[in-house]
This record gives structure tokens, C-alpha cells and sequence, in this order.
């Protein structure tokens, strides 16, 4: 089955030939008789070259893949991510969350990469021509018709390719459709799977190839789709390659060519005298531990990473450029065009400078200095990555002559040898027609080469976080979990028993789940009046809480938020930065627990892929400020025994009545519709779980997915509820957030102090015991054994769902003057079975 549409061209994007007025294959075409026939868009994606090739004459240039011609990196980087979404929408959600996008080396690296970020959440990898000592292969294939052939597969993890969802090939040309089968007949043979999809920017079969595919298709019983660009034919005369021959041995140029590098054509732009340039090193601090590329592999997890990192990259290339230069070009090299392509993107996104990208490459292209040919300069260096197919030269394309103030060579460090400095090498050559060069080396990934000098001992790598579908109702782009699933766990034990353990010193309450409450169908309606009435308040506290977390905070920020009740507050901060500022902000959730701390292998997962001053942690709300301290010294604990600095105990919230932070939305202490329920406004997921026998040293904390209750699901409704009101909240968002920002938000742990009065006027004598705030009262009355409320007198409507709650559980009610919250709950004392009735009512003592 085959998918064909027409991309956007951008005529104004195509180098100077687009200005002449002529197309960048007339040349070629004139000379060989070749015709480029098909769709209309065929001439502004591509243009014709002719290369020192046996088997081909002829060379597709694109305009739109940066590699032989500087384009603008929001061009390059909007056809792949378009073809991308295109394949998204062929294989619907489900479909695509499942879905291997596999690229080709060394052309379609970048574009496979950039399809991958289109596809949406897909794991990434790429062919390449370059062994790894190490790294077993999981496979390999030949390209026919080009100059190098060898094509290695070497995924850090093998089970990459060993999953049956659909595997997306991308490549930027789709000709004679070789290359497609050799690929797929060698990894259906190993991991056959039911459904492939090519991908290329054009497809230019001849009629003779274009049934080829389905024939395959068939033969493996499989389906292939095909989705490109655009579609048409080269058409060849007879004797082509014996002419193209010809042609290139009479035009080619010297291996070394001179400082200029136009034949002196009446359009060519002047070349810069050499050797004038400077050049000089400039550091991006790429994220330690992230890979370069998708030699090896590149998950959600990295992208995320990458896109936190790169404006920061982005402004360091930026300070390191000279104030006056106007027109810069970022150049990749070889297989390593995703990484720069990334960073000219955020260049051009974040300079006013006019800014280019394109790699160098392995493959000869004779160049000729004319408005109607694809390739007008060449600069040739020899290799300085160490090759296995040994020395050779290597090329850069349409950067001498082409007017650029600056260079940022990017390489990876493997590249940053002595020949790469050599008088020869790249460096100084591009200093011969560019007065300024900056390199930028970004770290070779090498999978197992690398350990983190905090914790030796543990596993190199811990698992990729859980996502909905799989592990929660939330999408997966909302919240990654970091969290073991033990859904298949019985877990639950009555709350009578729960409590005699807890209270008796036998057992911590998060080695234990409370059976789940289901709500009564009167205690339904009121959570959706609760939400009626509340949400515009919701929405505003979420506003004010991540407009002063992005403004003292980070400007990117990593949201954490502490699981389970600050994880729909996270995922409502993540879309107001969306709705407001256009940010994709990473999202995670992660264990805390009450005398144990916070999960450190979460922390470790979270150090090793972001930058810990990027970290902010999230919670619904504050009561005493228990988990506030918690938070604080297990961090501290954690720089102890890991040496990881940067992590900010400071939490962010939604409402601190209990004035324990200085990072809120409100300190009103009002009801937050997600504290009267469980699992069923948090994306079905339990309480983290932290036991001995289920967590050992090298696991995150556990939880439950509880799959069983989705018909009663209603975590999407609250999101979606809160997230409606944002338009009509920004006003008076700007005005709270500013009032915030202006104001003196010491915390000045009243409500701590309120706790301790209460334990000992109550002869309590166990703060624990007392839970402030309408959010922690209402998970005593859901989960633990209440013994009695007190109610701040003329609370209204915010108590509704305690009372009936109270009600149900014969737990009396009691108004209190001066109470600093809406409402506190205490848990029963002197807790035994025998402190219930046979119904299971609490008494009073």
C-alpha cells in the first residue's frame, strides 16, 4: 500500500541558484539528457550533481536535508518531523506508541531522527558504517548503488528490534527500493513483525520498481506502507554513466583546491582569501551520559533530555560568535547530523543572525561553479575519525565562496583526533574562506563505556520510566513514572488491620495499600460539583505556582511530581507552561515516603538524564509540612552518600495552608477536587509501595495500575476540567504571580505550630496522628481509622464531601474557632480492633 503527498516547498530557503532563477539540476540535465519528471514540488526539493561513482553517475541533491546544501535548520528540521506526523496519523496512537523508527546512515540519520521526533514517543536508531568495540551487532544489511555499502545495526539494548510493532525505515531518496528490502528481508528473518513503513523525502522509482514492493510485501506476509514527500522519475537515457564519466574527468578539480573555490562564473559569489580565519573550541556541556545520536539507540527519555539542554548549548555557541556575524552556518559531520542540526534549530530560534545548516560527507561529488548545478564548492580534508575502511578524504559542499561570517564545526569527540588539527584537516580549511570557526565536540556515546562516579556499584542503567497506556490512564507524553509496576501484587489489606500494625510499630504504612474506596454515587456528585465550582480557582493557583516556578526557578524546568497526589498538579503546571509559553516540559513522578525518604534510585535516573538545578519538585498541597522536611533531608542524605549536588528541596505547590513553602499558588486552604479521591483521579495508580521482599537496592519504589477500574475513571475529566478555565484565568494569573513574586513568602510554619497545640490539647501526643488541611483530612477518611474532624467554624461548601464521609464512618464533626485550616482530621489514637464496632464505626475514646 503506498501513502504519497505533496511536502511544502520553501523556495526562499534555496541558496543563491533559487535567487538566479534557475533550477540547481539544469546543468545536468542539459549535458546527459536526464529528466526529472513528477510532481510540481520535485525541482525546490531537489536539484542534480554528478559524483566519481561506478554504478551511478548521476546525484539527487536535495535542498531540504542538510547534507550537501546549508539550508535553514527549521526547514530541515519541519520536513522530517512532518513526515513524521504523517506516518503518526497511517498508524493511529496506539500503533505509533509501539513503533521503531530506523534511519539510514550516513545521509538519513538526521531525517530519521526527526521523523522519529514527529512519530512521537518512538525509540530511535540508525545504521552505521562505524564498529564499536564492545558492541555485538543485532544485524546488517548492503546498499547497493553507493560508494560505501556495510551498513551495522549495533543498539545498545538488542530487544530494540526484537518488539512486533510497526518498524519505520527512513531514508531521503527511495529509487530502485534495494536498500529497503536488503533491510527489511534481513531483520524479518530475525524479528519478523506484521506491519513496515517506508519513509523518504521523495520516492523516485521507475515504473519497473514500483511494484516490487508490494510483491515483497506479500512474500514476507507483511504490510509495507510507503509515505513520502513527493513522488516522480529520473528518467536516464542510454550510455548515461559512460557520459557522466566523462564529464566528471574533464571537470574535476584538483584534490587540493585553492583558496578560491568559484571557476570564476559571472553568479558566483566571491571567495574569501585564505588562510585568514580563526578558529578556536567552544563548550556546549552536553548532558553526561546522553547519546549523540541513534547509533545506538535514542529513547523518549534522551529526547527529553536533549530538548531541556539545548537552548543552554544554544546560548553558549551563541555568546562564543561574533557580535557582527550575520550569517552562520552549523555544520554536522557525516553520520552525526541530528545533534547539529538540533543546535543550529535553537541557534536560529534564539539569534538574529541568519543561520545554516549542513554536514560533511564521505561521498565525492564533482562541484561546478554554476547557478545550475547542485554542488558550486567543495572542500576536501582527509578523515580524522579513525575510519575501519581506513584513510581518505572527506568533503564539505556549497560552504566556501557562500558568505558566511562564521563556522560551528560540530563533531563527536571520536572525530577530535590530530588529523581533524592537522594543516590539512577540517578545521583549517573551512579557516581559509571563513573568518571565524568555532568547534563544538559532543561527547561519542559508547554504550556500558561509561559509569557514574557516584554509585559504582549499581547497575549501569536503570529501566526507561512507565507510561500510560501500559502504567497509568495518563497519556505518555503527561507523566513518566518512575516506579516499579507491581500490579500483579496482592498488596491490599483492610484498614482496621493496616492501622493496628502501623499504630502497634509492626509494619510502615507504605508496605501495605488500603483497599481502594469506592465512591457512593451521592459522594460522585459531589466531587462534580466540587470541580464545578472549583476548577477557575484551580486554575488560577496552577497559573500563579508555574509562573513563579519558570521565573526564579528555571526557565525550563523538570518537573517532579512527588506520586501520587502531586501528579495531576505536575501535569496541570506541564500544560499551563504549554498553553501559556508553548514549553514541552519534562514530567515525571516519583516516591517519597513518610521516615524513609525519597526513592534514591529515582534521583539517580533523574541526575544521570537532566541537570539537577533543573529539578523542581511538585506536591498537591502542604499540611504540617512533614513531607516538606522529608524532602529535605533525604536530599541532604542523598549528597552525602552519592556526592550529586543541585537537587532544590524547595517544593512547588499548589496551595500551602500550612505556610511550610515558599513556591505556591495560593496559602488559602480550599478543596482540591483530586484530595477526595484515590486512584481514580490519579491515572488509576496506587500508593508507592516500599517493601523489602518487592523493592530490592537497584529497584524504584512500587505501585499499582489498577487496570480494573477504568470505567470509573476520572482522572482526563479533572485535568480537562481545570485546563478549560485556563483562557479565561490569564489575567488574573499575571496578577497573582506578580502580587507572588512581589511579596515576602518565608514559610512560617503556623501551621506546624497549630499541629503541635492540637496533638496536645487532644491528648494526642503524636503529630502524625493529626492531619490539617482538607486534603489530608480527606485521605484520613478514606484510608485510615478517623476518630474525630474539627471544623473551622462557618466552613462552607469546601466540607461538603468530609461530612458525608464523616457521616458514613459515624465520625463526629466538631467546630473549632481560630483554626488556621478549613479543617484538620485525626486519626484514632489508641487504635485496637476493639475500637470499632462490628460495623466497623469508629467510637470515641
Amino acid at each position: 500500500m503506498t501513502e504519497s503527498a505533496h511536502a511544502e516547498g520553501n523556495a526562499e530557503e534555496r541558496a543563491d541558484r533559487a535567487a538566479a532563477g534557475v533550477w540547481s539540476g539544469s546543468w545536468v540535465a542539459e549535458r546527459l539528457g536526464v529528466e526529472l519528471a513528477g510532481d510540481e514540488a520535485l525541482p525546490a526539493l531537489l536539484g542534480l550533481a554528478l559524483r566519481r561513482n561506478p554504478k551511478r553517475a548521476h546525484l539527487l541533491v536535495s535542498n531540504v536535508l542538510g547534507k550537501h546544501v546549508p539550508q535553514s535548520p527549521s526547514v530541515v528540521y519541519g520536513h522530517g518531523v512532518a513526515l513524521g506526523r504523517r506516518v503518526r496519523d497511517l498508524l493511529g496512537a496506539e500503533e505509533a506508541a509501539r513503533a521503531v523508527v530506523l534511519g539510514y546512515a550516513e545521509t538519513a540519520t538526521g531525517l530519521g531522527h526527526c521523523v522519529a521526533d514527529g512519530l512521537g514517543p518512538a525509540a530511535y536508531l540508525h545504521s552505521t558504517r562505524r564498529p564499536v568495540a564492545g558492541v555485538a551487532r543485532a544485524g546488517g544489511f548492503e546498499e547497493s548503488h553507493s560508494h560505501a555499502t556495510s551498513h551495522l545495526l549495533l543498539p545498545r539494548d538488542p530487544e530494540l528490534l526484537a518488539g512486533d510493532g510497526p518498524l519505520v525505515l527512513v531514508d531521503d531518496e527511495f529509487s530502485t527500493g534495494n536498500t529497503v528490502l536488503n533491510t527489511v528481508r534481513a531483520l524479518h528473518e530475525r524479528y519478523p513483525r506484521e506491519r513496515y513503513v517506508v519513509v523518504a523525502l521523495v520516492d523516485t522509482r521507475s515504473p519497473a520498481d514500483t511494484g516490487r514492493l508490494e510483491e515483497f510485501a506479500r512474500e514476507i506476509g507483511a504490510r509495507v506502507d510507503l509515505v513520502t514527500a513527493a513522488s516522480g522519475t529520473v528518467r536516464l537515457p542510454p550510455g548515461v554513466l559512460e557520459k557522466g564519466q566523462e564529464l566528471v574527468a574533464r571537470h574535476e578539480a584538483p584534490p587540493v583546491e585553492p583558496p578560491t573555490e568559484h571557476g570564476g562564473g559571472p553568479s558566483a559569489p566571491p571567495a574569501r582569501p585564505g588562510p585568514s580565519g580563526s578558529v578556536a573550541r567552544v563548550g556546549l556541556r552536553w548532558p553526561d551520559g546522553l547519546p549523540d545520536g541513534g547509533r545506538h539507540g535514542f529513547t523518549t527519555a534522551h529526547r527529553e533530555r536533549l530538548e531541556a539542554a539545548l537552548p543552554g548549548m544554544a546560548a553558549r555557541i551563541a555568546e562564543a560568535l561574533p557580535a557582527d556575524a550575520r550569517r552562520v552556518l552549523v555544520l554536522g559531520f557525516e553520520e552525526l547530523m541530528y545533534a547539529p542540526l538540533r543546535l543550529a534549530h535553537a541557534l536560529e530560534e534564539t539569534t538574529g543572525a541568519e543561520v545554516r545548516y549542513s554536514t560533511t560527507t564521505r561521498s565525492p561529488v564533482l562541484a561546478v561553479d554554476d547557478p545550475g548545478y547542485a554542488i558550486r564548492t567543495r572542500l576536501v580534508f582527509p578523515a580524522h575519525d579513525d575510519p575501519a575502511d581506513g584513510p581518505g578524504e572527506r568533503y564539505a559542499y556549497n560552504v566556501a565562496g557562500a558568505g558566511f561570517d562564521a563556522v560551528v564545526a560540530v563533531v563527536d569527540s571520536a572525530a577530535d583526533t590530530p588529523a581533524l588539527h592537522a594543516p590539512d584537516g577540517l578545521p583549517a580549511r573551512l579557516a581559509a574562506h571563513v573568518p571565524h570557526v568555532l568547534l563544538a565536540v559532543v561527547p561519542s556515546y559508547v554504550p556500558g563505556a561509561t559509569r557514574a562516579p557516584y554509585a559504582p556499584e549499581r547497575p549501569s542503567m536503570l529501566p526507561e520510566p512507565l507510561r500510560g497506556p501500559a502504567f497509568s490512564s495518563y497519556a505518555p507524553d503527561e507523566v513518566g513514572w518512575l516506579l516499579q509496576d507491581l500490579s500483579d501484587v496482592t498488596l491490599e489489606a483492610p484498614t482496621e488491620e493496616r492501622e493496628e500494625a502501623i499504630q502497634r510499630g509492626g509494619a510502615h504504612y507504605a508496605e501495605s495499600l488500603p483497599v481502594e474506596y469506592q465512591p457512593s454515587e451521592q459522594y460522585q456528585q459531589l466531587f462534580h460539583a466540587a470541580l464545578g465550582t472549583s476548577a477557575a480557582r484551580l486554575a488560577r493557583a496552577v497559573g500563579a505556582v508555574t509562573e513563579v516556578v519558570l521565573t526564579e526557578r528555571s526557565p525550563r524546568p523538570v518537573l517532579v511530581s512527588l506520586a501520587r497526589a502531586g501528579t495531576p498538579v505536575g501535569i496541570l503546571m506541564r500544560r499551563w507552561a504549554h498553553f501559556r509559553h508553548g514549553l514541552d516540559l519534562p514530567h515525571y513522578a516519583v516516591s517519597i515516603v513518610r521516615g524513609r525518604g525519597i526513592d534514591a534510585n529515582a534521583l539517580r535516573w533523574l541526575a544521570e538524564h537532566h541537570d539537577p538545578a533543573d529539578v523542581v519538585f511538585v506536591d498537591g498541597w502542604t499540611g504540617k509540612g512533614a513531607i516538606t522536611r522529608e524532602l529535605a533531608a533525604a536530599l541532604r542524605d542523598f549528597e552525602d552518600t552519592d556526592g550529586v549536588t543541585g537537587f532544590d528541596p524547595e517544593i512547588a505547590v499548589l496551595a500551602d495552608p500550612g505556610s511550610c513553602v515558599r513556591t505556591y499558588g495560593t496559602r488559602d486552604d480550599f478543596l482540591i477536587p483530586s484530595a477526595c479521591l484515590n486512584s481514580t483521579v490519579s491515572g488509576l495508580i496506587s500508593r508507592t509501595v516500599l517493601r523489602a521482599d518487592l523493592v530490592g537496592p537497584h529497584d524504584f519504589h512500587g505501585a499499582k495500575f489498577y487496570r480494573e477500574l477504568a470505567g470509573a475513571d476520572l482522572s482526563p475529566a479533572f485535568l480537562d476540567a481545570v485546563s478549560a478555565r485556563f483562557p479565561d484565568a490569564t489575567d488574573a494569573v499575571d496578577a497573582q504571580a506578580k502580587e507572588l513574586l512581589s511579596a515576602d513568602r518565608a514559610p512560617t510554619w503556623e501551621g506546624w505550630a497549630a499541629v503541635e497545640r492540637i496533638s496536645e490539647e487532644y491528648g494526642i501526643h503524636d503529630v502524625n496522628l493529626v492531619k490539617p488541611g482538607v486534603g489530608e483530612t480527606t485521605r484520613v477518611m478514606l484510608r485510615r481509622v478517623p476518630w474525630k474532624v474539627l471544623a473551622r467554624a462557618g466552613a462552607g461548601a469546601d466540607l461538603d464531601h468530609v461530612r458525608l464521609l464523616a457521616e458514613q464512618r459515624g465520625v463526629p464533626v466538631e467546630e473549632v474557632d481560630d483554626l488556621p485550616y478549613t479543617c484538620v482530621g485525626l486519626i484514632h489514637p489508641r487504635y485496637t480492633r476493639g475500637a470499632t464496632g462490628a460495623d466497623g464505626r469508629a467510637v470515641a475514646l
